[in-house]
């Protein structure tokens, strides 16, 4: 049931991204560093099967001490994602867009971290699995994560940095 709250709230990122791609587009934005942008889709994806497929095939047990905290985590985790959402509004994307001559956002967890988005994407990826004990899940997906965050975040940089200058 996790698993499918979860996919719903990703539809629902999907659906305000694709608006406000639209939006940036309209107001000559540019898209950066396409080529990684499936394999962060596929990353996701691989999470959301893998997670409830490694339970049911080598029967993982839900340990309380364990699954209440990740639950904790991984709504912690949607708190921070949408409180980002909600801080660059029609400027987040799932996409690296730029709408050049708009200001970099400073306000709201940007305030005190600079990527707090893929802080959120990071502590969702340790703890979603975790909840029901999914631990090969886990250190697979931080383990891609991590190499994709790394693209991401220097093409992020990259893309902010020159719209900036």
């Amino acid at each position: 049931m996790l698993i499918g709250l979860v996919v719903m709230e990703r539809l629902a990122e999907l659906v305000v991204a694709r608006r406000n791609l639209a939006w940036a587009r309209a107001r000559g934005g540019v898209e950066h560093g396409r080529g990684h942008y499936p394999w962060i889709v596929a990353a996701h994806v691989a999470l959301l099967v893998a997670a409830p497929a490694e339970v049911w095939l080598l029967d993982r047990p839900f340990v309380p001490a364990l699954g209440w905290p990740m639950l904790a985590v991984v709504l912690l985790a949607q708190a921070l994602r949408w409180w980002c959402v909600a801080t660059l509004g029609r400027q987040w994307n799932t996409r690296v867009v730029v709408v050049p001559g708009l200001p970099l956002v400073s306000g709201g967890p940007y305030r005190w971290v600079r990527h707090p988005n893929y802080v959120a994407v990071v502590a969702e990826g340790v703890a979603l699995p975790l909840v029901h004990t999914a631990w090969l899940t886990a250190l697979v997906f931080t383990a891609a994560n991590a190499v994709l965050l790394t693209i991401r975040i220097t093409e992020e940089d990259r893309a902010l940095a020159s719209c900036s200058s």
